[in-house]
């Protein structure tokens, strides 16, 4: 890992942009975090859309995270923003949008090429970035997932045992070989679902919460479409987190 710049904002957190190979990332810390007092991290997922283009939610989600005291953290998703181009997502991500342009159920075909292919290379990326992440003094863990592409998450859920509660957004289209992978997971969930959101099949994300295997799941289910969650939302995210990381 290897910082490319730095700036403390004005409430104390200290951003620092870093990369990890070809892959760039920001971490957070508040201004509590050292060697001597270590915070727990909290992976902050995100859509495909270019780190540059999300900061302002990323970072506001930071700020949130730091005045509980926690470290938080993430990475430009394989072929988002600077990283190179990746043919085979746009061509899906053309197909996506045509078929909903048109009013056309979104098929199975469509979604499995979006998703699965994302989910292949991104998993081992997040992964190399915790290893790293982990071996800064100022961060001991315990470590939690949120939001981000819901199937990432599914995934990290499963196969990375560092991660020990995360928090969804069912606001993604998920491939149905993902629902046997969220019978698997056994971390406490916190599951946010905006209940008009124009782009998600509210159906198949209640089907999805149902799949989850955990013994403590939670679905919180809001009126209003993609973009309306309400601010007490982030409240009680920040409050599930508070429970299990510290």
């Amino acid at each position: 890992m290897h910082f490319t710049s730095e700036q403390r904002l004005d409430d104390g957190v200290l951003e620092r942009e870093f990369t990890l190979g070809e892959i760039p990332g920001i971490l957070w810390t508040p201004a509590s975090a050292s060697a001597s007092a270590p915070v727990p991290l909290i992976l902050l997922g995100h859509p495909p859309l270019g780190l540059r283009k999300m900061y302002p939610r990323l970072v506001a989600r930071a700020r949130h995270s730091a005045a509980e005291g926690f470290a938080t953290a993430t990475i430009e998703l394989p072929g988002s923003g600077d990283r190179p181009r990746w043919p085979a997502a746009e061509q899906a991500r053309a197909d996506l949008r045509r078929a909903m342009e048109a009013g056309q159920p979104v098929g199975d075909e469509i979604v499995d090429a979006l998703i699965l292919p994302l989910v292949e290379k991104s998993v081992p990326e997040w992964q190399a970035a915790l290893d790293a992440l982990l071996s800064l003094p100022e961060i001991g863990g315990p470590v939690g997932y949120s939001g981000g592409v819901i199937s990432i998450g599914i995934r990290l859920a499963v196969v990375e045992p560092r991660i020990v509660a995360a928090g969804f957004f069912a606001g993604s289209f998920v491939p149905r070989a993902m629902f046997e992978e969220a019978r698997q997971i056994a971390i406490p969930l916190h599951v946010l679902l905006q209940w008009d959101d124009e782009g998600n099949d509210r159906q198949a994300a209640l089907d999805l919460f149902d799949a989850f295997g955990s013994k403590e799941k939670s679905l919180h289910a809001n009126m209003g479409g993609h973009t309306g969650v309400p601010q007490f939302a982030g409240v009680d995210a920040a409050q599930f987190f508070t429970r299990h990381l510290k």
